[in-house]
C-alpha cells in the first residue's frame, strides 16, 4: 500500500550496474534458541547508492547540490517531499479549484520518453522476535527505525510523537498496518541497480535488527499469528481503514494486518502505451500470482490455497479492488480511469496534521466543495494523489503502473518480479507478443484465471492446455525482452525459470517441506524464509 512517487528519481549508480548478478552471502548459523530460529550472519553486502542530481519532475523533487532550497548531505540529492501527505499542494492553476480535467492531466503527466523510464521495486516483510516467533511490538519497531536513522543516515518520518517511517535518497521505509516493514525503492534505470538497492536495504535492516533480537521473513501471508495477536501501528489513516474495512468485506483486516507483497512500478510513454501495458498487466497478473505464490499457511496450518494473499483480495472491498474489466473496453484511457477513481469511496483527507475520516464519502462531492465533513473545502492535487493510493486493483494506475499480484518472498524473488515485468513491458517486441497472446481472452476467461489461480496455481486448465503452458510462452518473452535490453539482466529470472518449467509453485514446495520434513510444524517456515 505504501507508495513511491515514481515521476522523480536521481539515476543511482551502483557497483552492480556493471552487469554482475549479485547474490546474498550466507554465513554459518548460530544454534537456535528454544522455539526460535537460527540467526544467519549478515548475508547482504552493503552497496552505496550514489545518486546524481538530475530532476525528472513530479511531486517529489531532487534539489541540486548547493541549492539555496536546502543543503545536500555528502553531495547527494535532497528529496523534498511531504510525508505525511502534503497539505499545501494546490490545483493546476494557482488559486483555482481543481477540475476533472486537472485530475486527468495529473495521470497524463506521467508520460515520459523511453530513455527516462525507470524501475521502482517495493516489497514488504514480516518482522518477528527471534526467540519466540512473536510479532515485533511497536516499541521494538521504533528502536529499529531509530537505529537505521542513526547508523545509516535515514531521515525520520514522524506522525505526532511516533516515528512511522524513514526516507533516504528517493527510497522510503514505511510501516504497514500490522507492522509489516516495507521498502519503497527509488525509481532506477536497471535491474542491477534495483536489486542492489534491495541488497543494501536488507543488509542495513539485518545489522540493526539482529542486535535487537529481531528477524524478517519473506512470505505472502502471516503463517502463524491471528489478527488479534498482531500489533496495530500508530498511523491515523490505518485507524480509519480498520474501522471501515469490516463494513465492506470479510477479509479487509486480514489484508491490512497479515499480508506482504512485492510489486514493481513501471512507466509509459503515451496514453496508448499505458493502455496496452495496463491490459497486458491485468490479463497476465494471474501468471505472476502463480509464479510467486507463497502463502499456503494460516495460523499454523495449511489454508487450502497456494496464494491465500491473492484470494483474500476477492472479498476486501469490491468498490476498490478487482481486475477492472472496463480497462479492456474500447475508449479506455486516462479519462475512464479518472471516472472509475471518482466513484471509489474515499477514506480520508489530511488536514492540519491529522487524518479526517471521509470513509464512504464521494471525491466528486469533494470537487464541488460539498464534502460533509469539510464543507466548502475543495481538494488539492495532493488529495487526489492520496485518494489514488487507496484504490487496490491488481494493476493500479497513478503516474506509472503498479503490478500488484505477487506474494512477498525471499531475496531472489524480490529481484525476479521486477525482471519479469520489465522484460515484458519495456521491450516493444515482447510487449506486442504478450498483447497478441492475451488480446482475444474473454472477460469470463480472465475472471476465471483470477479466481482459480490462488488455489490451483499454474495447473489451472486453460483453453487447450494448462496455464503453465501459457506461462512458458510469457516467460520466454520476458527473458528475450531483457536480453534485447542489452544490460545482462536475464539472470534475474533464474529463480522462477524452474517454476515455469515444472509448474510447481513456491507454495507447493513449502507444503512439501511442511508434510515431509517439518513434522507439520509451521514454525520452521520462519527459518526457511528468513532474510
Amino acid at each position: 500500500m505504501a507508495i513511491i512517487t515514481h515521476a522523480v528519481v536521481a539515476s543511482a549508480q551502483v557497483a552492480a550496474a556493471r552487469g554482475v548478478f549479485l547474490d546474498s552471502v550466507e554465513a554459518s548459523a548460530a544454534a537456535a534458541p528454544p522455539g526460535g530460529v537460527r540467526r544467519r550472519a549478515l548475508g547482504c553486502q552493503k552497496l552505496a547508492l550514489n545518486s546524481s542530481c538530475e530532476a525528472l519532475g513530479g511531486l517529489r523533487r531532487v534539489v541540486p547540490c548547493g541549492s539555496p532550497e536546502g543543503p545536500c548531505r555528502r553531495r547527494t540529492p535532497c528529496i523534498v517531499a511531504a510525508s505525511p501527505p502534503n497539505n499545501n499542494a494546490g490545483g493546476s492553476r494557482s488559486g483555482e479549484p481543481l477540475t476533472r480535467q486537472d485530475l486527468v492531466g495529473y495521470l497524463a503527466s506521467g508520460c515520459k520518453p523511453k530513455e527516462k523510464w525507470r524501475i521502482g521495486t517495493e516489497h514488504e516483510k514480516f518482522g518477528f522476535q527471534l526467540d519466540n516467533l512473536q510479532p515485533m511490538t511497536y516499541a521494538q519497531i521504533r528502536q529499529l527505525l531509530e537505529g537505521l536513522a542513526d547508523r545509516f543516515e535515514w531521515k525520520k518520518v514522524m506522525e505526532g510523537d511516533n516515528i512511522i517511517g524513514l526516507t533516504f535518497d528517493g527510497q522510503s521505509v514505511s510501516l504497514e498496518p500490522g507492522g509489516q516493514f516495507e521498502l519503497s525503492g527509488a525509481p532506477l534505470e536497471t535491474l542491477h541497480q534495483t536489486c542492489a538497492e534491495v541488497n543494501s536495504h536488507l543488509y542495513q535492516v539485518k545489522a540493526v535488527a539482529e542486535e535487537l533480537g529481531l528477524g524478517f521473513a519473506g512470505i505472502g501471508f502471516q503463517p502463524k499469528w491471528s489478527v488479534a495477536e498482531t500489533p496495530i501501528m500508530p498511523k491515523g489513516r490505518y485507524e480509519i481503514m480498520r474501522n471501515y474495512m469490516p463494513k465492506v468485506g470479510s477479509y479487509g483486516l486480514d489484508m491490512m494486518f497479515r499480508t506482504c507483497t512485492v510489486q514493481v512500478n513501471l512507466d509509459f510513454d503515451s496514453e496508448a502505451d499505458m493502455v496496452k501495458k495496463f491490459r497486458v498487466g491485468l490479463a497476465l497478473q494471474p501468471i505472476a500470482t502463480a509464479l510467486f505464490a507463497n502463502s499456503p499457511f494460516t495460523e499454523g496450518k495449511p489454508n487450502g490455497f497456494l496464494s491465500f494473499r491473492s484470494h483474500i483480495w476477492t472479498d476486501v472491498d469490491k468498490d476498490r479492488s478487482g481486475d477492472l474489466p472496463f480497462v479492456f473496453e474500447d475508449g479506455f484511457g486516462f479519462e475512464k480511469y479518472v471516472d472509475y477513481a471518482l466513484d471509489v469511496p474515499m477514506y480520508f483527507v489530511y488536514r492540519n496534521g491529522r487524518y479526517v475520516d471521509c470513509s464512504g464519502l464521494s471525491f466528486k462531492d469533494f470537487l464541488e466543495g460539498k464534502l460533509s465533513v469539510l464543507p466548502g473545502e475543495r481538494p488539492t492535487l495532493s488529495d487526489w494523489e492520496n485518494h489514488l493510493t487507496t484504490i487496490f486493483p491488481e494493476v493500479r494506475l497513478k503516474r506509472y503502473l503498479e503490478m500488484r499480484g505477487a506474494d512477498g518472498g525471499p531475496w531472489r524473488r524480490l529481484c525476479a518480479l521486477p525482471a519479469f515485468w520489465t522484460g515484458l513491458l519495456y521491450d516493444d517486441e515482447s510487449l506486442q507478443g504478450a498483447f497478441d497472446i492475451i488480446n482475444d481472452w474473454t472477460e469470463k476467461e480472465r475472471a476465471m484465471l483470477r479466481n482459480k489461480v490462488p488455489k490451483e496455481g499454474l495447473n489451472v486448465p486453460f483453453r487447450d492446455g494448462l496455464l503453465k503452458h501459457v506461462a512458458q510462452d510469457i516467460f520466454k518473452l520476458a527473458k528475450d525482452g531483457l536480453t534485447r535490453r542489452g544490460l545482462n539482466e536475464a539472470g534475474f529470472l533464474k529463480d522462477i525459470e524452474e517454476i515455469v518449467q515444472t509448474g510447481k509453485t513456491p507454495a507447493e514446495r513449502l507444503l512439501d517441506l511442511y508434510h515431509e520434513k517439518w513434522n507439520r510444524n509451521v514454525d520452521t517456515v520462519f527459518e526457511e524464509l528468513l532474510y
